[in-house]
């Protein structure tokens, strides 16, 4: 008789957790923000993609290891269009991570973050910022030297990313980027605001089905598990 061969249980990655986009409308007008300034000032260059809360996979089969960066970037990959970014695939980590921090979420960005974002990740700048000020120090960032996060040191009040060529701080009371090659701030791309803002609106709308769509995916992981371990 001929020995059936088993299939391997196919892996569904969701594309979302579940949760909102962010906390609040300020949390979300800087993400959207954030990411556009970097797009715009990255446009010329090919090999560089700019995200923002999107879901990454770092271990290849394991659903589970899983981060939200809510605004990346990534050297050394193309532009292109994704639905979740999976390391393995991708061949590269993070370069740059900034985390827009509440009280409630302050607590996981200093520490199991900072920690995954370093020692497993090897993202070479973390940054944490709380645009309402609710938490202290409520601006901070990181580089990775020797596999451990040593702190920026603020000069004139801001950060300077050796990452981006740029530096972050605070313009009129928020985040933002300063061009020291040209002297001046960047301001998001006017004509792209609304897209964005719309493009934001429903990924809220998405998010709503998510942790049920969530739930289904693992059930359904399951029960593939099962079969293949009664077979």
């Amino acid at each position: 008789m001929q020995k059936q061969v088993k299939a391997a249980p196919t892996v569904v990655y969701p594309e979302s957790d579940g949760k909102p986009m962010a906390e609040s409308d300020r949390h979300r007008k800087l993400m959207v923000d954030f990411i556009l300034m970097l797009e715009d000032h990255f446009k010329d260059v090919n090999d560089v993609y700019i995200s923002g809360n999107l879901l990454m996979y770092y271990e290849e089969g394991n659903i589970y290891k899983s981060v939200f960066p809510d605004v990346f970037v990534v050297f050394g990959v193309s532009k292109k269009d994704r639905r979740t970014y999976r390391t393995w695939e991708e061949g590269h980590t993070p370069d740059f991570v900034l985390e827009v921090a509440s009280p409630s979420t302050y607590n996981k960005d200093i520490t199991d973050k900072k920690e995954l974002y370093a020692s497993v990740l090897g993202v070479r700048e973390y940054y944490i910022y709380d645009p309402y000020g609710e938490v202290y120090p409520h601006f901070q960032g990181y580089r990775l030297v020797d596999g451990v996060y040593e702190a920026i040191e603020f000069v004139a009040g801001r950060l300077s990313s050796v990452v981006l060529g740029l530096e972050l701080g605070e313009r009129d009371g928020i985040l933002s980027l300063y061009d020291t090659s040209r002297s001046g701030w960047i301001s998001p791309p006017k004509e792209r605001i609304t897209d964005a803002e719309t493009r934001a609106s429903q990924a809220e709308a998405r998010a709503e089905n998510a942790e049920a769509e969530l739930a289904k995916a693992l059930a359904a992981l399951k029960r593939l598990q099962e079969k293949t371990d009664d077979n």
